[in-house]
């Protein structure tokens, strides 16, 4: 059950350290508070139009943070109040800041923390955006943005769909960077296609580009690094 904690009336109130990022789904900000750094989302900046999708948006990233919590290198949920979504701050960079060449440790890590997140029972359904996935400052991986993640039994079927396919954007970026660490059996999963991205480039991803591209004035591939 998600545990709501109220944010306003505190002594020694955060202070904003930098803005993050700002789009139609809310202010991103790095703050710094009485236990030092994290991260905000706050949804008072959203318009009226756009509160209750923005809403659920928040609420399905603090369910899914509250799901992996103690999970290493992903994010700590500290507090969520329907208007505001603060999480714990991970230093890094974007996967296309600091783009992990090497002999793939990078990617063996990963994949790792892929499957903990998946025996959690959350699939994240966004790591095709290379600016979810951060490369620590000791060359590690994590994962951050859990707004599209799915909850549900580890070994239902649909989740272990979605798995595969969290799965598949992993190794589309091992493929980019250090494509010669691909293993025989990662090269054959990078070429079967489940029905799940079928249905979505025929279903979803026509009305995900409308939505982003005319209304939201969002670039497709935001956050992403050079792909071959």
């Amino acid at each position: 059950m998600l545990r709501f904690r109220k944010l306003g009336g505190m002594s020694n109130a955060p202070v904003e350290v930098a803005a993050l990022k700002a789009d139609s789904f809310g202010r991103i900000a790095l703050m710094q508070g009485p236990a030092g750094l994290f991260v905000r989302r706050d949804l008072g900046f959203v318009p009226l139009w756009l509160r209750l999708p923005a809403w659920w948006l928040a609420r399905r990233e603090a369910l899914a943070l509250q799901r992996i919590d103690g999970l290493p290198a992903t994010p700590r949920l500290l507090a969520w109040d329907g208007r505001r979504l603060d999480r714990s701050y991970m230093a890094g960079h974007a996967m296309y800041q600091r783009p992990p060449h090497g002999d793939g440790a990078y990617f063996r890590h990963a994949r790792r923390l892929l499957q903990q997140l998946h025996r959690r029972g959350l699939a994240h359904n966004d790591l095709a955006k290379e600016a979810n996935w951060l490369v620590l400052p000791e060359g590690a991986p994590a994962i951050i943005d859990f707004q599209l993640a799915t909850r549900g039994h580890p070994r239902a079927r649909w989740m272990r769909l979605l798995a595969r396919e969290d799965l598949r954007h992993l190794l589309k970026h091992k493929r980019t960077y250090c494509p010669g660490a691909l293993t025989p059996v990662e090269r054959r999963v990078l070429k079967r296609h489940s029905w799940v991205r079928e249905l979505w480039f025929a279903t979803g991803k026509p009305v995900y580009r409308f939505v982003t591209r005319r209304l939201l004035k969002w670039e497709d591939n935001e956050g992403q690094g050079p792909k071959p």
